[in-house]
C-alpha cells in the first residue's frame, strides 16, 4: 500500500510517497519536486554499540544515469563519491544529529539516492528533509522532525529555493534547516550582505521549515512505525566529590592547552590508582577519565554562565592573540602564515593558466571552476601520530573557506588565472577553517593577486543552560568548541558577509541570540581585519617572479581558424616556439600565459600577426620557401606568402633567382601591390621604395604581370611533361623486364 504526501513552498510542490519501494529498510521516502526525485532510507541495527558517541553516517549517492549521463573514469561506473555528494552529506547529518536521544548508540545509517535531477534546482535541502522524514516513520528513536529550504536574494528580494540559474544572479545563498521550535543549522555564501538581511532571511526559512516539520508529525501519526525503547540507565559515580575542585583550580591558573592535558592527564592517573587495583587498573582507568571530562564540562559551563570565566580567563568577548606573516615561502607564488593564540595556518598560493580550470562531474550545470582552496588538518597538528588523508570534516572546512574568499576574487576578464590556496594547519585549538581564511587572504595580497578587499572570520559559540541563561562567547578554542552548544563561523569584509556556517547541539537557538552572536562575530572581524592589513595593507603591484604571467588579445571571429591552423598546427608551433600556453574561446578571446615577459610579448606578436591584414606598404621579415624561374615565394605571416618578382629582387638585372636566392633565406620585403584575389606582390627592393625612389602608389595599381601567372603555369606544365619525358626514356632504355 502506497501513501501521498503533498505540500507547497516556494512556488514547487513537494511530493512525498512511501511503501513503494526499499520496504525493507527501518524507514524509507521517495521526495520528488518537478523532476528531481530522491529515494532515502534510515536504517539501524538492533543491538546498540559499546560506544559513547552516536554512530550515525549519512551517504549521498549521486546516480550518473539520473542526469542522463555516463559515469566518468575507465570502469564508466559510479567509484567513490565526488566532492559535492560529500559536502552535502555533511549538510544532512549536521541538523539531525543533535536530534537523538543521548543514550541512542546503534549503528545507523541514512543513504540518499539521487535518483533523477533536472540540473536546474539543487537538491540539498531536499536530502535534509528527505532524510528527518525517512527516520521519522521509522522506528528508530527520532521525534523532532527537521525542515529545510534554501534563500536566495535577487533584484532586492528573497527568494525561497531558488534555481541554479537564480543563484547566478543572487548575492544570497543560504541553507536553513529547523525544526518547528528553532533552527538547527545555517550555510550561506553571500556577497557582501549585511546582518539585517540575514536575520530576515533566517525568519523567511524558518516560517517554511515550521510547516514542513508539522506535516511530518503529522506523517508520522499516520503512517510512522513504533519507536523503539532505549534502556535508561543510572551514572554510577565513582571519583570523589573533590574532583570538581580540583578541575576549578586547574582552569583557575589560566593554562595553554598542552598544560592543560598534562594535568588532566596526571589527575586521571592519581584518581584511578587510588580507587583500583593491579587487575582492574585500565577498566577503573576508563571509568575516571569519563567521569572527569562530565565534570570538567560541568565547571566550564558554569564558570562562564556565574562568573563570565573561560577557560583561559578571556573576557566573553576577547579574541585571543593574533599574529601574521607573508612571504614566508621563497619559490611560492604567495605565502602567508596567520595565528590565533594556538591555531595557525599557513596558506600557500598557487597561480596557473585557465586552461588549468578545475573539471567538474557533478549533478549540476556546473562544470568548471578556477579558484579552489584546500585544507590540510595533518595529525601533528594536535600532537599526534596518524595518518594524511582527506576526509569529509577536510573537505567541509576547505569548501567553507573557498566559500568564504571567493567573492573577493578578480573576474576571470580582470584576472585570468586559475588560483588555488592551500590551507596547512600548523597547529589547531579552535576555529582552523577561520584561520585558513585569514591565511588565505593574505597568501592572496602577497602573491599580487588584487582582490577587492580582505575577508577575516572568526568563530563564535555558546553556552546556554537549563534556566534560558546564555553566554555568547568570540573566538572560541577547542574546548569551548567541543563542551559548548554552538559553533557559529562568521567570515566577511568591512562591507558585509561572505560565508555562514552555524551548527548547535540543543535543540535551536532564539533570533535573539543569532543577532547578539552576529553583531559580536561583526566587531571582531574588524578587530581581525586591522591586524591583517596593519600585516600587508594592500596586494602588491606584481605577482612573483616565479608566477606564470597571463595576457589576453582579441582576435575577429572570423579568423579564429588562422590562429589555430589545420589541426592546430599553427597554435601548437606558437606554444612550441615561445613556451606558453594559450585558450581561444569562441569570441575570439586569446589568452596566452607563459613564465617569461618576452615571450609573452614574442606569441602575442605572432598572433596579431596571423591575423593582421596585410596593407600596402607593409614591411616584412619573410623566409624564401619556393624558387621559380621568374621570382621567389617568401613566407610574410603564418599561412600567407607574396611573391618577389625577379625583376624586384634587386636594382640590378638578375639573370637567375638562383644565383641571388636560395630557400629558407631570410628576406626582407614590403608589400607593394595586393589584387582583387588577394594575391600578394612583394619587394625586397624596400629602401627604394621608402625612400620614393619607386612609387608604392603607381606599383599598386599597375596590373599584375599577366607573365607571372603564365609563366607560373607553363613551368608547372614543362615540369609535368619533362618529368613524363624522363619516364618514357628511362623505360626505353631499361630490359623488358625491368620496364613498368
Amino acid at each position: 500500500m502506497t501513501n501521498k504526501y503533498e505540500m507547497e513552498m516556494g512556488g514547487r510542490v513537494l511530493e512525498f510517497e512511501f511503501g513503494k519501494v526499499a520496504n525493507l529498510a527501518n524507514g524509507s521516502v521517495t521526495i520528488k519536486v518537478g523532476d528531481v526525485v530522491l529515494l532515502v532510507t534510515a536504517c539501524a541495527k538492533d543491538e546498540p554499540m559499546d560506544v559513547d558517541f552516536l554512530p550515525l553516517t549519512i551517504e549521498v549517492n549521486e546516480k550518473a544515469y539520473a542526469a542522463g549521463k555516463l559515469p566518468g573514469g575507465f570502469f564508466k561506473r559510479e567509484a567513490r563519491p565526488p566532492e559535492e555528494a560529500i559536502l552535502n552529506a555533511r549538510l544532512i547529518d549536521r541538523p539531525l544529529r543533535p536530534l537523538f536521544p543521548n543514550n541512542y548508540h546503534s549503528d545507523t545509517q541514512v543513504v540518499v539516492t539521487v535518483l533523477s535531477t533536472d540540473l536546474e534546482s539543487p537538491y540539498s535541502s531536499l536530502g535534509i528533509i528527505g532524510a528527518s522524514v525517512a527516520l521519522m516513520v521509522s522506528d528508530i528513536p527520532f521525534d523532532d522532525p527537521v525542515g529545510a529550504c534554501e534563500i536566495g536574494y535577487i533584484d532586492g528580494e528573497l527568494v525561497v529555493n531558488p534555481s541554479y540559474e537564480q543563484l547566478e544572479a543572487s548575492d544570497l545563498h543560504l541553507t536553513v534547516a529547523g525544526t518547528s521550535e528553532a533552527i538547527m543549522m545555517v550555510e550561506a555564501g553571500a556577497n557582501f550582505v549585511s546582518e539585517e538581511l540575514l536575520l530576515e532571511a533566517l525568519e523567511l526559512a524558518q516560517e517554511n521549515n515550521v510547516k514542513l516539520a508539522n506535516l511530518q508529525k503529522k506523517i508520522a501519526e499516520e503512517i510512522g512505525k513504533s519507536k523503539m525503547i532505549l534502556e535508561e540507565s543510572e551514572p554510577d559515580y565513582i571519583v570523589p566529590e573533590t574532583a570538581a575542585q580540583n578541575i576549578e583550580d586547574m582552569y583557575e591558573k589560566g593554562l595553554s592547552k598542552s598544560e592543560l592535558l598534562i594535568q588532566k592527564k596526571q589527575l586521571v592517573e592519581e584518581m584511578a590508582n587510588q580507587l583500583s587495583d593491579d587487575e582492574n587498573v585500565e577498566d577503573i582507568t576508563k571509568k575516571v577519565k569519563g567521569e572527569i571530562s562530565s565534570i570538567e564540562k560541568d565547571v566550564i559551563r558554569r564558570r562562564i554562565i556565574e562568573s563570565n570565566k573561560r577557560p583561559d580567563n578571556r573576557k566573553l568577548d576577547e579574541i585571543r592573540e593574533l599574529e601574521s606573516e607573508v612571504k614566508v615561502l621563497p619559490r611560492v607564488h604567495g605565502s602567508a602564515i596567520f595565528r590565533r593564540g594556538e591555531t595557525q595556518a599557513l596558506g600557500t598560493l598557487t597561480l596557473a593558466s585557465l586552461s588549468e580550470k578545475q573539471k567538474l562531474d557533478y549533478l549540476s550545470p556546473i562544470t568548471e571552476k578556477r579558484f579552489m582552496l584546500h585544507y590540510n588538518f595533518p595529525p601533528y597538528s594536535v600532537g599526534e601520530t596518524g595518518r594524511f588523508f582527506t576526509g569529509r570534516r577536510e573537505m567541509g572546512h576547505g569548501a567553507l573557506a573557498e566559500r568564504a574568499i571567493k567573492p573577493v576574487i578578480p573576474s576571470e576578464d580582470d584576472w585570468p588565472y586559475t588560483l588555488r590556496i592551500v590551507s596547512d594547519v600548523l597547529s589547531s585549538n579552535g576555529s582552523t577553517s577561520m584561520a585558513s581564511v585569514c591565511a588565505g587572504i593574505l597568501s592572496l595580497m602577497d602573491g599580487g593577486v588584487p582582490i577587492t578587499e580582505p575577508v577575516a572570520g572568526i568563530a563564535m559559540g555558546l553556552i546556554l543552560d537549563s534556566n534560558g541563561e546564555y553566554a555568547v562567547l568570540t573566538d572560541i578554542q577547542g574546548l569551548e568548541d567541543h563542551l559548548g552548544d554552538m559553533d557559529f563561523k562568521v567570515a566577511g569584509t568591512r562591507s558585509g558577509v561572505t560565508a555562514l556556517q552555524m551548527d548547535i547541539k540543543v535543540k535551536g537557538i532564539t533570533p535573539k541570540i543569532m543577532s547578539e552572536a552576529l553583531e559580536q562575530a561583526k566587531k571582531a572581524r574588524f578587530e581581525i581585519l586591522d591586524h591583517m592589513e596593519s600585516t600587508l595593507s594592500t596586494p602588491r603591484d606584481e605577482v612573483s617572479e616565479y608566477a606564470p604571467k597571463t595576457l589576453k588579445i582579441m582576435v575577429p571571429v572570423d579568423k579564429i581558424g588562422m590562429v589555430i591552423g589545420s589541426g592546430g598546427s599553427t597554435i601548437k608551433g606558437i606554444i612550441e616556439e615561445f613556451s606558453v600556453t594559450m585558450d581561444i574561446n569562441d569570441d575570439g578571446e586569446v589568452r596566452i600565459g607563459g613564465m617569461q615577459s618576452e615571450n609573452l610579448a614574442g606569441a602575442k606578436n605572432r598572433v596579431e600577426q596571423i591575423v593582421k591584414d596585410v596593407e600596402i606598404g607593409d614591411v616584412y621579415e619573410g623566409k624564401v620557401v619556393k624558387l621559380m624561374e621568374f621570382g621567389a615565394f617568401v613566407n610574410i605571416l603564418p599561412g600567407k606568402d607574396g611573391l618577389v618578382h625577379i625583376s624586384e629582387i634587386q636594382e640590378e638585372r638578375v639573370d637567375s633567382v638562383e644565383s641571388v636566392l636560395e630557400e629558407g633565406q631570410e628576406l626582407k620585403v614590403i608589400v607593394k601591390r595586393i589584387d582583387d584575389q588577394n594575391r600578394i606582390d612583394l619587394s625586397a627592393r624596400v629602401d627604394d621604395y621608402l625612400s620614393g625612389e619607386l612609387s608604392l602608389e603607381e606599383a599598386s595599381q599597375s596590373p599584375r604581370r599577366p607573365r607571372d601567372s603564365n609563366r607560373r603555369d607553363g613551368n608547372r606544365r614543362n615540369d609535368r611533361n619533362r618529368n613524363r619525358k624522363e619516364i618514357r626514356r628511362g623505360n626505353k632504355m631499361r630490359p623488358p623486364s625491368l620496364k613498368g
